[in-house]
């Protein structure tokens, strides 16, 4: 498994327009290149952070290359609409190979 880490600082007032176009085009992203989806974190200076998993590097890099292009541009509009800030080039500030992975994608038991 391959995961990239991006981040964005979104406009103030424009974090439910940032959060819904970010889902829809998760969704894209993983129907049209290949994706195993992401989750979307908040740092506590403010920042959104987006960890998007991919079955391997060479699927990853395919998608990235191609610039994930949106099937929907009003979708892509709204993100980018919502962003005040990103890496230069929306680069991702992390590219890594999973090595070990013990996270429970189960959720509590209970």
């Amino acid at each position: 498994m391959f995961v990239a880490v991006y981040w964005w600082r979104v406009k103030p007032g424009k974090e439910a327009q940032f959060r819904a176009a970010w889902r829809r085009g998760t969704e894209h992203i993983r129907r049209r290149y290949g994706s195993l989806g992401s989750r979307l974190h908040q740092d506590l200076d403010g920042r959104f952070v987006g960890v998007a998993e991919w079955p391997d590097e060479a699927t990853w890099r395919r998608a990235f290359e191609a610039k994930m292009v949106y099937d929907d541009p009003e979708t892509r509009a709204a993100f980018v609409d919502a962003i005040a800030e990103t890496p230069p080039g929306n680069a991702p500030v992390f590219t890594m190979h999973v090595t070990d992975d013990l996270l429970d994608r189960s959720g509590p038991q209970g």
